[in-house]
Parts: C-alpha cells; structure tokens; sequence
C-alpha cells in the first residue's frame, strides 16, 4: 500500500513539475514576444515618422499678389516678403481639425524657442480657405496660438489664394486633401528651403538658423 502511494506521490509531482515547465515556457515565450513588439513598434514608427519629413531646396517666384492680413490691412505679398526678414511660411485654414491644428502649435512652438531673435523672422500663415477666414476670423485664430507680432495671417481673394498656392506648389485641387509643408527663405533671391511632412519645432529652428548662416 505505502509503495503504491509513493509510487503516485511521485507521478503527481512529476505531471505537476512538467506542467509547471510548461506553464513557464509558454510565458517565456508571451514575454520574448511582447519584448519584440515593443522593440520593434517603437522603432519602426520612428522610422515611418521620419520619412514623412522630406527637405528640397527649390526655386520659387514670388507672385505679384495682394492679400489682406489678419489686422485688415490690404498688402503686397512680394513686398510682405522683402522687409529685410528670413521668411518662415506655411499654409493653413482656421476650420481645418487635421494637420492645421498641428503645424499652428508646431509655429507656437518655434516662436517661444527663437526667444529674443524672434522679431529677427518673420513668420507667416496663408489661407486657403479665403471665404471662410476673413481677417477677423485669422485675427482670433492668432490669439488662439498666441501669434506675437512676428507671426503674420493673411487671406485674400479665391484667385489670390490658388496664385498663391501654384507658385508654392501646394494647390492640391481641394483644401481638404493638403499636406503640411513648411517653405523657409533666408532673403530675397535666395532658395526656399522646401519641408513636407510634420518638422518639429527643434527642425526648424535649426534649418532656419542654418540658412541664415549660409553666406
């Protein structure tokens, strides 16, 4: 009787330890998996993260345009981009809930960082939904994003907006299929620096400073 218990004894614990190891192995191999996918998501985020921003230096010609800017004034693009500033432009559309949203608080960004150069730029938004941001409705987006002096908004007429948009190469046929591009100019005549994609505030502090500090 006593060899048959021992006999049993040993049989449970033997099914109870092979259990046990097989437990462990298939948690040894739910931890090796989910340690791969947070190595792996992460990275390959990134990765796709980094691709969107796409860096061109391009040729643009300022068209000879008025738009109106966000304190009702009437002005000359051209003459908007010659006041002796690096420019820093995107363009925007205050209902937009996609990429507007992101680049605007991108722009807020970049300004607090310029901290006592910021009166050295000079920042501007362009509409591309004319009939619906009238300078009012720029000047109360502004506040929104606490635009300071050096950040500009402008509007303008529905031929206005698209000679803007083709001169710059982000007319998209519809304001609801436009992508985030960033143009940056250090003067007058010299090459736009051209960024699609969502650059980050850092980004373009530093390709405006390297612009400026290019002879």
């Amino acid at each position: 009787m006593q060899s048959n218990l021992t006999i049993l004894a040993a049989a449970l614990a033997l099914g109870m330890s092979g259990a046990a190891a097989t437990s462990a192995h298939a948690h040894d191999g739910m931890q090796m998996e989910m340690m791969d996918m947070d190595m792996s998501g992460p990275t390959g985020m990134q990765h796709h993260d980094a691709q969107k921003v796409v860096r061109k230096m391009m040729n643009y010609s300022v068209p000879r345009i008025e738009l109106v800017r966000d304190d009702n004034r009437t002005v000359s693009l051209p003459d908007e981009m010659s006041d002796g500033r690096p420019v820093i432009m995107n363009f925007i559309y205050t209902t937009c809930t996609s990429a507007c949203p992101l680049t605007s608080h991108t722009f807020e960004e970049l300004q607090a960082k310029l901290g006592k150069d910021r009166e050295k730029v000079h920042m501007m938004s362009i509409s591309i939904d004319p009939e619906q941001d009238t300078p009012r409705q720029l000047a109360a987006y502004a506040h929104k994003y606490e635009a300071k002096s050096q950040w500009q908004f402008y509007t303008g007429t529905s031929q206005a907006r698209l000679t803007a948009q083709r001169a710059f190469g982000v007319y998209y046929g519809d304001k609801m299929s436009h992508t985030p591009v960033t143009l940056l100019r250090a003067a007058p005549g010299k090459t736009w620096l051209r960024i699609d994609g969502f650059a980050s505030a850092d980004d373009l502090l530093h390709e405006y400073r390297k612009l400026v500090s290019t002879p």
